[in-house]
């Protein structure tokens, strides 16, 4: 299941929560209460683990065991 993040419009407190895709979107804020919670847009968090930031070093050098390093 996936993570959406949602904003309250009254009093700015974000909360993250796992849904299903086919869940109706959250509207009350848990902090405040108001019926003014709105989901933001944010960057997926999938990808190849070769593609994370943290992996770069290592694949940088070939130690990643992926065949990306240049033949010479």
């Amino acid at each position: 299941m996936p993570f959406y993040e949602y904003r309250c419009e009254i009093c700015g407190h974000r909360v993250e929560v796992m849904q299903k895709m086919s869940d109706a979107p959250l509207v009350e804020c848990p902090q405040c209460h108001a019926e003014q919670l709105r989901k933001l847009v944010s960057a997926g968090s999938f990808g190849s683990k070769a593609a994370s930031i943290d992996n770069a070093p290592a694949c940088a050098s070939g130690g990643c065991g992926a065949s990306c390093m240049t033949q010479s």
